[in-house]
């Protein structure tokens, strides 16, 4: 199925798969809460920790979220990335949309020359997950609500994933863009004697 599906990137699954019963196996698959990304790609994350091993120097470890976007009648079908602003109707009202898909945090290692060695982490979600998160903003103080629920808790994973793939902390510098700027992250950097 994998090389199947890997023959055709960016094709649909049922044109892929080319009949129904394969279509359906494929499905399933991908609904079986017993498979996770995570067991996907454990042969790709060993094979970067091997990479890693034997490379000499830091090992920069990049971490950055991708949106993947879909069009769907419904965004129950897949979740929720955003809503944004559509412009005004002819009331002059504003109009918005729901943009439906799946975000990504991943984690690359490279050399400091910048020769990429692999993915130490990826987190998928919907923005589902975090229902109401962004309405409790509004009564409480952000700073109050845990890190476990909020989507920030992504940068954490990531971070003491890929520091305990590489098993070597002191080699491994991370970096991430301003929304990195976590307190939270920090504390879980100095913890397992990594930087930041």
């Amino acid at each position: 199925m994998v090389a199947q599906i890997g023959s055709a990137m960016g094709e649909s699954i049922p044109l892929v798969c080319q009949d129904w019963a394969k279509t359906k196996a494929a499905y399933r698959v991908f609904s079986n809460d017993r498979v996770s990304e995570a067991d996907i790609l454990a042969g790709h994350f060993q094979s970067t920790r091997e990479r890693t091993i034997g490379t000499d120097g830091p090992v920069l470890v990049l971490h950055d979220t991708t949106e993947f976007s879909y069009q769907r009648e419904s965004s129950d079908a897949i979740g929720i990335t955003k809503s944004i602003n559509s412009g005004r109707d002819k009331a002059g009202g504003l109009r918005s949309h729901t943009v439906c898909g799946i975000l990504m945090h991943s984690s690359l290692a490279v050399t400091t020359e910048g020769l990429p060695l692999g993915l130490t982490a990826v987190k998928f979600w919907t923005r589902k997950k975090f229902k109401g998160t962004a309405a409790l903003k509004k009564t409480i103080n952000p700073t109050r609500i845990p890190i476990e629920k909020k989507e920030s808790i992504r940068w954490l994973d990531n971070v003491q994933q890929s520091t305990g793939l590489l098993g070597d902390p002191g080699r491994c510098v991370h970096v991430g863009d301003r929304e990195s700027d976590i307190y939270e992250l920090f504390c879980a950097a100095r913890e397992v004697g990594t930087h930041l």
